[in-house]
């Protein structure tokens, strides 16, 4: 079984871009390794006789089907838009 550390949970805080307390990190790391006992436990039951499914009720695709239709235009779309460039909407930039 993997063991959580603090420097995994820093290291994956880092790529989340999270910044942690040091009390924070600790109760994660615990709230992890939790997790993992749990799912070792899980992974002793016998399911030997259990059908794989996705989905615990017996349910069926409920798309429609697709239909050519006329889209629509760019000031329909637009009106609403709380900031625009052109014919474009214009949002808060999310990348450094």
């Amino acid at each position: 079984m993997m063991k959580f550390d603090k420097t995994i949970v820093e290291y994956t805080a880092k790529l989340a871009r999270m910044k942690l307390s040091d009390k924070e990190t600790r109760e994660l790391a615990l709230q992890l390794a939790d997790i993992l006992k749990y799912i070792e436990k899980l992974n002793q039951a016998d399911t030997s006789g259990v059908e794989p499914t996705s989905h615990v009720l017996p349910i069926k695709n409920v798309f429609r089907q697709d239909k050519v239709k006329k889209s629509l235009n760019i000031a329909d779309a637009l009106k609403n838009a709380p900031e625009k460039e052109g014919d474009f909407f214009k949002v808060p930039r999310i990348i450094e």
